[in-house]
């Protein structure tokens, strides 16, 4: 798959969450850039919804790697929350195989 990028040109809910995570499906690496925990994107799939605040909408997919870049804010948290809510609802074994415990974290991120 080329390289593509999804980003919004408003305030508010686009859906862009749920066009990454249908993208996703055929991506190597789904990454979340700039921004912080204020707002998030409901995903709805076959292991229930989910309202995603810090974590890329591409973490259902087992081949996907996720990454939270550059410019992001990140409250901790939120995020041990966020992952914590997750294993209790998907297999854990998916959470580990999405690069969660490889690579989550990079770049030049905020911590709040």
């Amino acid at each position: 798959m080329p390289g593509l990028l999804v980003l919004g040109g408003s305030w508010g809910d686009e859906g862009k969450g749920k066009i990454i995570d249908y993208l996703a499906a055929e991506a190597d690496v789904v990454a979340r850039f700039s921004g912080g925990n204020n707002a998030g994107h409901t995903v709805i799939n076959d292991k229930g919804e989910f309202k995603l605040h810090l974590l890329p909408s591409g973490i259902f997919w087992p081949q996907t790697s996720c990454v939270i870049g550059n410019g992001a804010v990140i409250d901790p948290e939120v995020l041990i929350s966020e992952i914590n809510e997750l294993e209790t609802k998907i297999d854990k074994y998916i959470m580990i195989k999405n690069g969660m415990m490889q690579k989550l974290l990079t770049g030049e991120i905020r911590l709040v």
